[in-house]
């Protein structure tokens, strides 16, 4: 819990009080004075509740992080598994993939070059 929500929330008490004994009293200033606090010790308290809020979501995206990476290995394991299965049930099948993925490829490195379009100059 962060200070900030401990603070505002004593202020926010001690606004309300005052402003309690400012209405009972009569005094108009004292009962502005504790609305004035009570106000500061809300948002006080809204701030230290944003700060939890944003630590929160940090140590959840660290934790996640620290998962991913220590995982990393058995999830790239799991899926070089699943293709390997995947290629020994079907291999024709992989072996037509493969091919057409090739074919693709040699024609993208065959392709000649783009020429720039010829620049027409005007002279007049």
């Amino acid at each position: 819990m962060d200070t900030d929500r401990i603070v505002g929330s004593a202020k926010e008490y001690a606004g309300r009080a005052e402003g309690a004994v400012g209405d009972m009293a009569g005094d108009a200033k004292t009962e502005a004075s504790g609305k004035a606090r009570e106000a500061a010790g809300t948002v006080q308290n809204l701030y230290g509740q944003a700060k939890d809020a944003v630590r929160d979501a940090a140590d959840t995206a660290t934790n996640y992080a620290k998962d991913a990476y220590e995982n990393s290995g058995d999830t790239f394991r799991d899926g070089t598994q699943a293709l390997s299965k995947k290629v020994q049930d079907n291999p024709l099948g992989a072996l037509l993939v493969a091919g057409g993925i090739g074919f693709a490829l040699a024609l993208l490195m065959s392709r000649p070059a783009r020429r720039p379009p010829p620049r027409w100059r005007y002279y007049g």
